[in-house]
């Protein structure tokens, strides 16, 4: 192999790790604009779409909520919470709303877990998803920007699978947000290797 080939290869492979590994979840209410350009947007999802996706069935979607559309999610996060808890106080109902409008950029991601052709297990597609996700992540980290992963009981709830209209073979798995860090925080510890690796 060419040896320019070689010490290339050797330094994609380190900056890869690098990234990987100084990754961080940034909290929505650290992450600001400016966010991602309809250009970077655009590129993030190119990075999901390159997810392993055994008999390309797809088995992710994408929602993108944009900042005129942030009330009707934040209506949904406090019906969400009404639902759940009859009892739930003014205070809490606006905490709930508030949460809809916190990073710049922000997007529900769904599981496609029905029945598909070629058939692929869930639990495998649920995988895919995952990988779609991370790469979306590490996209978003490549460009200098914070991003983390976000969930709750509200994803279960009518009110969101309503809003996204998500069908009985569908799952809200979680949002992605995206945005400019307002305070690093410091890196994070990962585990030990040899504490999860064990040989056969």
């Amino acid at each position: 192999m060419n040896e320019s080939v070689t010490f290339s290869t050797v330094d994609a492979a380190i900056a890869t790790v690098r990234l990987m590994t100084t990754r961080q979840n940034t909290l929505p209410r650290r992450l600001v604009a400016p966010g991602p350009s309809v250009e970077q947007i655009h590129t993030l999802f190119l990075a999901a779409a390159s997810a392993p996706d055994h008999g390309r069935v797809v088995p992710w979607r994408f929602v993108v909520i944009p900042e005129k559309r942030r009330a009707l999610l934040a209506q949904a996060f406090a019906q969400a919470l009404m639902d759940r808890d009859e009892n739930a106080t003014s205070l809490q109902l606006a905490q709930a709303r508030e949460k809809a409008f916190r990073a710049p950029f922000l997007t529900l991601v769904v599981a496609r877990l029905g029945p598909c052709e070629p058939y692929v297990d869930p639990v495998e597609r649920m995988v895919s998803v995952g990988a779609a996700v991370q790469n979306m992540l590490l996209t978003a980290h490549s460009m200098g920007f914070g991003c983390s992963l976000t969930s709750g009981q509200a994803l279960l709830s009518t009110s969101v699978g309503t809003l996204f209209n998500l069908t009985l073979e569908e799952r809200a798995v979680c949002f992605v947000n995206v945005g400019t860090v307002t305070q690093a925080k410091p890196p994070r510890l990962h585990p030990n290797v040899a504490s999860f690796v064990s040989s056969l």
